[in-house]
């Protein structure tokens, strides 16, 4: 089954396999299953064709997939171009949220810091 351009998984319970769309978790799968009345538990193979219906008309009221990333992107864009601290975490590919950096965030390459001098990344090895 296609809705909005992605393929909605035969073999998981609709619940799961709805989150496959960008923009749809488990609470608004849920959300969508009970306004058009369909079981949780139900397979997307086993769905009639009403009932896909139903679904595709549904989903089409959420903001998904391209819209949403394209959102989400101008979003982090219009930081990053107001010079916010959020935008420059953005920028130099750190966590944004407030997450510890000091030892949660260390890599492959070992814990690089990044630092922000006039304007230029300058990356320190420690």
């Amino acid at each position: 089954m296609r809705v909005a351009g992605v393929t909605i998984p035969n073999d998981k319970r609709l619940e799961i396999g709805l989150t496959a769309i960008f923009g749809i978790g488990r609470t608004r799968a849920k959300k969508i299953l009970d306004e058009a009345k369909i079981d949780y538990g139900k397979k997307a193979k086993d769905l009639t064709p009403d009932e896909e219906a139903t679904l595709a008309k549904l989903i089409q009221n959420y903001k998904i997939e391209g819209e949403l990333r394209r959102e989400v992107a101008a979003n982090i864009k219009r930081l990053k171009d107001i010079g916010a601290y959020r935008g420059i975490r953005h920028t130099l590919r750190l966590p944004v949220r407030g997450q510890r950096t000091k030892t949660n965030s260390r890599t492959v390459r070992g814990n690089v810091r990044k630092t922000m001098t006039s304007g230029k990344t300058k990356v320190e090895k420690k």
